[in-house]
């Protein structure tokens, strides 16, 4: 792909597809590798090769491919009985070519994909009997698990090592006999009613069922085979266009917290007195099950985590698709205050660790953003610095103006108001004073003044000037 600029001083694409080599010229085929612009032809520098104006497409700039958003969508799979049987022997040899990878990967801490498929490529191909591109897959598998444990172990150890507490280290993986197989477009692809999966008996065309909110227009990137409760699931990551959004003039404030989960800048409140109870009660039956000490009694925890995981995943969900459709329907962009490492910097009293660390805000913050992006609808992370403690009428700032966790009351001007939605109405007008004030043009390459300077007709890019009340 290379920009030219037209004779008419327009930018556009340029696509080289593929090119093979005939008598009299080269011909244009489908996708291949990059080829070099030299002179008046395509090829290395050292040759110039000739090709027909009529296979190269010229894609203006103003119709250049969106941005595309990626997504997971769970899909059921149909499977007959011959099919599971066959899906189940395919995921037994998958998984034990990724146990016969791990222990290698572990000792020698080689966790890149390309390291490992030149380590051990030849011998998974020729000892589990899986095609090349499963047998890539599978040792990619092992490669992911092992990064991707290593980054989960290190963002613990930071809440860990702040505790006090001994930090972790990263185990040698291991993976269940009817662990996911991670496919892609070579070995399955996704029709309007039917799958096609690779198996070690050949491919399958087995029947899926979709939800009414799986996109029209999608391309599938990845799909996870997943065995769950008695059935086989196909978890899709697809991609689809991404709405243009629109430039707001006002936005919608979203206030995190633990007793109340979200409050928005427009009043609306969101109690965490439902998870709040689960948490109790599945705190209580842990509890007793741990005093009992039997197997069965050490399995149980594990599926008890797996309800209540959901069931918050779940309210996150209502959540944050509620304050993305108030925000689409008032034409209003999302402001959200950064909370990274929010668990390293507040200290709680014992009794509320275990709630204040099964604060699920990151989830809620990923769903709302990634919601907003399929809406079209802007979102903004601002610093949440002294949000609950400036009144949001007169910004004058003190510690003293957050009387309780529900009550605020402003020191300089009386001002009276729910705490979390005066922060929220804080973090919105912040999101609206930070809003840019130039912008890059693609034509010109310049800065130009944006229209929401324009229309205030001044520059901002400060926060208003506030009074700190205290030495």
């Amino acid at each position: 792909m290379k920009h030219l600029q037209k004779p008419n001083g327009k930018l556009g694409i340029i696509i080289i597809i593929s090119a093979v080599r005939t008598s009299t010229d080269f011909r244009i085929l489908g996708r291949g590798a990059p080829l070099l612009f030299v002179g008046g032809g395509i090829g290395p520098p050292h040759i110039t090769i000739h090709f027909r104006p009529a296979g190269i497409f010229f894609m203006p700039g103003e119709h250049q491919p969106k941005r595309c958003m990626q997504s997971v969508t769970k899909l059921r799979l149909v499977a007959s009985p011959e099919e599971r049987q066959m899906l189940f022997a395919t995921m037994e040899r998958y998984n034990a070519a990724c146990n016969a990878v791990s222990p290698v990967a572990f000792s020698e801490r080689q966790f890149s994909n390309i390291g490992l498929q030149k380590r051990l490529y030849r011998h998974v191909r020729e000892t589990f009997g899986l095609s090349a591109q499963m047998a890539q897959l599978a040792i990619r598998k092992v490669a992911g698990s092992y990064r991707s444990t290593k980054e989960a172990i290190k963002e613990q150890n930071k809440v860990l090592a702040a505790l006090g507490n001994p930090l972790k280290t990263l185990p040698e993986l291991s993976f269940r006999e009817h662990g996911a197989i991670c496919y892609d477009a070579r070995v399955l692809s996704l029709g309007r009613n039917r799958v096609s999966i690779w198996t070690l008996r050949g491919r399958i065309k087995p029947r899926y069922s979709k939800p009414d909110h799986f996109p029209a227009v999608t391309i599938v990137k990845q799909t996870d085979l997943v065995y769950r409760d008695g059935a086989f699931w196909l978890y899709a990551t697809v991609e689809t266009p991404d709405a243009e959004p629109a430039e707001p003039s006002e936005y919608l404030g979203v206030d995190l917290g633990v007793v109340k989960i979200a409050t928005t800048s427009d009043g609306a409140t969101f109690s965490s007195d439902a998870t709040e109870k689960v948490r109790k009660r599945y705190g209580r039956l842990k509890g007793v099950l741990q005093k009992v000490g039997t197997k069965s009694a050490k399995r149980k925890p594990q599926k008890i985590s797996g309800r209540e995981r959901r069931f918050k995943t779940d309210t996150n969900h209502v959540i944050s698709k509620q304050i993305v459709c108030a925000a689409e329907g008032t034409k209003q962009g999302i402001a959200l205050e950064g909370l990274k490492g929010i668990l390293l910097r507040t200290t709680v009293r014992h009794d509320q660790r275990e709630r204040h660390h099964k604060w699920a805000f990151h989830q809620l913050r990923s769903f709302i953003e990634y919601k907003a992006r399929r809406a079209g609808v802007l979102v903004t992370v601002i610093d949440g610095a002294y949000t609950s403690q400036q009144c949001s009428a007169c910004g004058f700032v003190h510690s003293d103006n957050r009387q309780t966790q529900a009550a605020f009351r402003c020191l300089a001007c009386g001002h009276t108001e729910n705490a979390d939605l005066n922060a929220a109405r804080n973090i919105a007008a912040r999101a609206a004073v930070n809003r840019p004030i130039a912008v890059c043009s693609p034509d010109t390459r310049r800065e130009v003044e944006s229209q929401a300077c324009k229309e205030r007709g001044t520059t901002y890019g400060i926060m208003p000037p506030t009074s700190v009340g205290g030495s």
